[in-house]
Parts: C-alpha cells; sequence; structure tokens
C-alpha cells in the first residue's frame, strides 16, 4: 500500500473552527463570566457552532473532548453537561482562586485513498491509533495529514494567574503576554502563538466581535503573527470577542488531488473567547 503525506482541507470539526467567511459556521465556547470573585464560585457556558456570535441557531458543540484544569493543574470536574438542538451547556465549579482553564482538544486525520476507481474520504473520527483499520484493504494513493484544533477559554476568581499557560507542544497554544483576563476596550495587548511548541510566523488571526446578528459591519480583523509568534491587538469596545487561529492555508489546496511530491501538511486550529472590559 502506498502512503503519502499531504494537506487536506478538511470537513466537521476543522471546518467549523479555521478562519471562514462571514456567512459560514464557527465553534465557540461563553461563558457566563471570566472574571469573579468569591468563595462559592461556578460559571456557566454555552457551547454551540453559530452563523452569528454568540447566538445559537445551527448546532451544539461536541462536548466529547471537553475538560477543565483548576489554577493547582488538577483536573476539575465538569458538571450538568446538557445537549439540545443548538447548544450543549455546563457548570464547573471554581472551587480554587486563580486563572482556571475550560478547553476542548481534538486530534485527528483526515485524508483520502483511492479504491475501486473511486478517490474515498477517512471518515470522521479517525485518529493516528486507529487509521490502519480505517484504510479498507487494497486501497492505494492514501493521503494522510494529521490536524489538531484547540478551543478554550479562561476564567479567573480573584486574581489572575498564569500556572496554566505552560505549553504542552502539540497544535496552536497561547502564550499571553498579556493575561487574557486583563483586557481593556482601547488598549494594545500582546499574545504569542507557538505551533508545535514553537513561536510560528505568519499565522492567520481573525478577531470577531460578538453580536454581529445586530450590527450591519462584520467588524472582523485579520492579522498575522510575526516573526516571534507574536500578535499586537487594540479592540476598539468592551464585550466578547471570537479569536481564531490557524495555520496557513496554501492557495490551491482542496481543490484536487495534490502532485504525488506534493510535501506533507499539518493542519492546526485554535479558537478562544475574550471578554474586553470597559475602562
Amino acid at each position: 500500500m502506498k502512503k503519502q503525506l499531504w494537506g487536506f482541507a478538511a470537513g466537521g470539526v476543522l471546518a467549523a473552527m479555521i478562519a471562514v467567511p462571514a456567512s459560514a459556521h464557527r465553534q465557540w465556547m461563553m461563558p457566563s463570566s471570566t472574571v469573579l470573585s468569591g468563595d462559592d464560585v461556578w460559571v456557566t457556558v454555552d457551547a454551540a457552532v453559530s452563523n452569528d456570535l454568540f447566538y445559537f441557531e445551527h448546532q451544539p458543540m461536541r462536548l466529547d473532548a471537553l475538560k477543565a484544569w483548576a489554577p493547582d493543574g488538577s483536573e476539575a470536574t465538569i458538571e450538568n453537561k446538557a445537549t439540545g438542538r443548538y447548544r450543549s451547556t455546563f457548570d464547573v465549579h471554581l472551587t480554587q482562586k486563580g486563572t482556571w482553564r475550560i478547553a476542548s482538544v481534538v486530534d485527528g486525520v483526515m485524508g483520502s485513498y483511492d479504491l475501486n476507481g473511486k478517490t474515498e474520504r477517512l471518515p470522521r473520527g479517525t485518529t493516528t491509533a486507529n487509521l490502519a483499520e480505517k484504510i479498507p484493504a487494497g486501497a492505494t494513493n492514501v493521503r494522510t495529514a494529521e490536524s489538531n484544533n484547540r478551543n478554550e477559554i479562561f476564567v479567573t476568581v480573584g486574581e489572575p494567574t498564569n500556572t496554566l499557560f505552560k505549553p504542552t507542544g502539540k497544535g496552536i497554544e497561547l502564550v499571553p503576554v498579556i493575561h487574557p483576563n486583563d483586557l481593556i476596550a482601547g488598549e494594545a495587548f500582546t499574545f504569542q502563538f507557538l505551533l508545535d511548541g514553537k513561536p510560528t510566523a505568519d499565522l492567520p488571526v481573525t478577531v470577531i466581535p460578538g453580536g454581529i446578528r445586530y450590527r450591519d459591519q462584520l467588524g472582523q480583523i485579520d492579522t498575522r503573527t510575526g516573526a516571534d509568534g507574536k500578535v499586537e491587538l487594540t479592540l476598539p469596545e468592551a464585550g466578547m470577542y471570537w479569536v481564531n487561529v490557524t495555520t496557513p492555508q496554501v492557495e490551491g489546496e482542496g481543490e484536487g488531488p495534490p502532485p504525488a511530491d506534493a510535501p506533507p501538511r499539518r493542519r492546526a486550529s485554535y479558537v478562544t473567547t475574550l471578554e474586553v472590559l470597559a475602562p
């Protein structure tokens, strides 16, 4: 069986998370609050895939890969999970002071193969562990590429902490120069993005303010990371913002099978929701 790696334009989870036109679907998580105080604190999170940020009118986000971590790094319990027709929802009991991370990280393999004169795509849910069983006997011209899709939010009780920002070295990850729960409208802030643990230049960054259903202009900001993987942003108004960072798409990618000598293509996507406070 001949096997090669190549770039593949995936559907499903990846398509919902990459930078897309205004009419396409976006995956997001929306916390009831990102900055809290007190000794018995909870956060409720809505999670969906929709056209309008942050309204649920298309489909719920799957919660299979959802996890939460307390400021000391211990894994926390996700409580009261529920999935309806248009959204999922869940609660996290914030029992420690500091910054919590709630994330859905999905790793997979996308690609295609030729069988009986037809080109078939690998089924959804294919991973490096089950790849061999997903490719039928007799398949030829197998093309695969790994993907990593991270959707995460941060919630702080009391003073912000940075203990949960240690990179795992896999996919696109955020290294905040300014804490994501300490953003003020009209004030510049800097984030750094890593790809597989390394600062990476030229990653497309898209920022869209919520509430697009009720305004004429999308308000989208498009930029790219610099040589050190950093991007500086100034968000003009208080509110919730959707942020999406992806690996660049090669011109012509997804428009048919690539040449036999096409180089491997790494596909990764990052999504977060930021709350920007009034001055």
